[in-house]
């Protein structure tokens, strides 16, 4: 019998003979440096302890955010990297997800050819985990970005939806009050009317100033100021963000979106010269699942190609692998200084499950 550990094993002397460096990382991690990256929403989801010497310490959520950071201290590109151990992170119900389980990942830090990069990536996960039923999906963060990125409004409403380009929620009433579609709050339609605002204010008190609380509300008198953005614009960017298909036809559809929005036209035609390289990896692109917002839930640091490889949802089993492209978290962690780098996790439990051996 194959047990998940014999299966994680397997899994990693693939990666190594592929010309990885082993790499591995403390269970206990620095927690300023992932709150910095993912915001105080990671609280949520994270075991964050406190340290009286080093401060608040994280039980690592992934490998990704350690190996970046020994990477742009230490290695030049390109490099391939391996890696096993467990992962750490709270569950929201009582559904039976596992809130530690084990991680085998590869990761290739490349820049000479991105689209090569990408497609070597995930043709290695499609080897690896070849005959298992699993259905693979594509998509691309780039693209969504490079959307919000040429939108017709300011720097500032774009930051702010860039910031929560994964959490579809909020994203959208961001978009909606921006585009004049949903009123402003009346409690900051009040603030914004005072002529003084902070004439009653009080003695100040907790972490905020004067000056900074002052600074913000010049920051929202002038978005309210602004034009709403253009409704077709907005009308545009969720049908790219709901564009799905086979990755040929869905190519086809966003060459005709490029058309109205030119500020995507470059992330189309990475996808095209990343449609190539898979072909000529082998992958059938003809028959290739993609959906533009694959992953923008729960992959919030790539930033361009992610997959991932998928049970079928009768079996209530999590993705068997995901992955996909950060440079964006590489030039963060680089102090500006970027690395183009892909790669992507693999659950050796989930694979255990769908051969029979028990739950993951």
């Amino acid at each position: 019998m194959t047990t998940e550990a014999q299966i994680a094993e397997e899994i990693q002397a693939r990666f190594l003979a592929e010309g990885a460096v082993h790499f591995d990382a403390d269970v206990l991690q620095p927690a300023e440096t992932l709150l910095d990256l993912y915001g105080e929403d990671l609280r949520g989801r994270a075991y964050i302890t406190a340290d009286p010497l080093r401060g608040e310490m994280m039980l690592r959520p992934d490998f990704t955010v350690p190996l970046v950071r020994m990477h742009m201290e230490n290695r030049a590109d390109p490099v391939r990297y391996a890696y096993s151990g467990k992962v750490f992170r709270k569950q929201e119900d009582l559904s039976g997800r596992a809130a530690e389980y084990h991680q085998v990942g590869f990761e290739l830090f490349d820049g000479q050819d991105a689209a090569r990069a990408d497609a070597e990536v995930f043709c290695l996960f499609a080897d690896v985990l070849s005959g298992l039923p699993l259905r693979a999906v594509t998509g691309d963060m780039g693209i969504l970005l490079a959307a919000v990125r040429g939108l017709n409004t300011t720097e500032d409403r774009k930051a702010a939806l860039l910031r929560h380009l994964w959490r579809p929620a909020r994203f959208r009433a961001l978009l909606e009050r921006f585009g004049g579609r949903t009123p402003v709050p009346d409690t900051r339609a009040a603030l914004l009317a005072a002529t003084d605002p902070m004439a009653e204010a009080g003695p100040e008190i907790g972490l905020r100033r004067r000056a900074e609380i002052e600074a913000r509300i010049a920051a929202l008198r002038a978005d309210a100021a602004a034009a709403p953005i253009p409704g077709a614009e907005i009308d545009r960017l969720e049908a790219l963000a709901g564009l799905s298909g086979e990755m040929t036809s869905a190519l086809g559809a966003l060459r005709d979106l490029a058309v109205e929005m030119p500020q995507i036209a470059s992330a189309v035609d990475m996808l095209k010269r990343r449609l190539d390289a898979l072909g000529a990896g082998g992958v059938a692109v003809e028959t290739l699942d993609f959906e533009v917002s694959f992953g923008r839930t729960n992959l919030e640091y790539y930033d361009g190609f992610v997959f991932g490889f998928l049970p079928d949802p009768s079996t209530g089993l999590p993705p068997a692998a995901t992955g996909g492209r950060y440079d964006a978290l590489t030039r963060v962690l680089g102090q500006g200084r970027e690395a183009p780098a892909v790669g992507g996790v693999i659950r050796p439990a989930v694979i255990a499950a769908l051969r029979g051996k028990g739950p993951a």
